[in-house]
């Protein structure tokens, strides 16, 4: 007999769906859902089937990701989806020897990064590869922005990109204050990203801050209970007053 009415590994998918967890907004829900980051450590084949090299008969074959675990870490810098794969190396180099367990990790730097719409520099923790990226992106806000949430694989960079949108959603003036016209350009430049603030607001949260700032939405000041008790006299003087006998003028 089963111990419990669904299987443990549909909770998380049911928890969503009641209490204040299915009050979220929709495209926060959205965001939620898992999907597959771009391969870094592995290349695809691309095809289903393919000839066996000897035989020459069809064959099928299927891409089989290799397993990355993500420190903690690595949601404090950017990554450039690179993380940590543990396998296996011979001793000294050779085959005949045994087999002792390794862990590839990749190389980091400390680079200052700087951002045109936030007018701010950062000392991130990047890869080799990141640096890439941001180049292939023309600049580290197109970077941020650009990239999707499962290749960002970041909480920092997430928490830039909502910085980055609330601030192109506000228009706000704290921008180059001195300068008008490079604020306008900024802005112009980075349109194409522009969302409504309403939605700008939670990328990027985690489940944890998205309940708590709806729990914060939905919170309601109690009123005085001075208030509600004028408010019930009120109520009572008025009945009162509507059932007693109307005297009418008699002329």
């Amino acid at each position: 007999m089963p111990l419990h009415k669904y299987p443990p590994k549909i909770w998380e998918a049911l928890k969503l769906k009641q209490g204040i967890y299915a009050r979220l907004p929709k495209h926060y829900l959205k965001s939620l859902e898992q999907k597959e980051p771009a391969p870094v450590h592995w290349k695809p084949l691309g095809v289903k089937y393919r000839a066996n090299p000897q035989s020459g008969h069809k064959e099928r074959v299927q891409d089989v990701p290799i397993p990355i675990y993500y420190p903690p870490d690595s949601q404090d810098g950017l990554w450039g989806g690179e993380g940590w794969i543990s396998g296996f190396r011979y001793a000294n180099n050779d085959k005949l020897s045994t087999r002792l367990k390794k862990t590839w990790k990749p190389q980091l730097f400390n680079r200052e990064l700087y951002s045109e719409i936030l007018d701010h520099k950062f000392t991130i923790a990047v890869t080799a590869r990141t640096l890439d990226l941001i180049d292939a992106a023309y600049g580290f806000d197109f970077y941020i922005l650009k990239t999707p949430k499962e290749d960002l694989n970041s909480k920092l960079g997430m928490d830039l990109k909502r910085a980055m949108l609330l601030r192109l959603a506000r228009k706000e003036t704290e921008l180059y204050p001195d300068d008008q016209s490079k604020r306008e350009n900024v802005y112009k430049k980075y349109k194409q990203f522009e969302i409504p603030e309403e939605a700008a607001e939670w990328v990027g949260l985690s489940l944890e801050e998205a309940v708590e700032k709806q729990r914060l939405l939905e919170h309601k000041e109690p009123e005085p209970l001075f208030k509600t008790c004028v408010d019930k006299l009120v109520t009572e003087l008025t009945i009162q007053k509507l059932s007693e006998p109307q005297l009418v003028e008699k002329k």
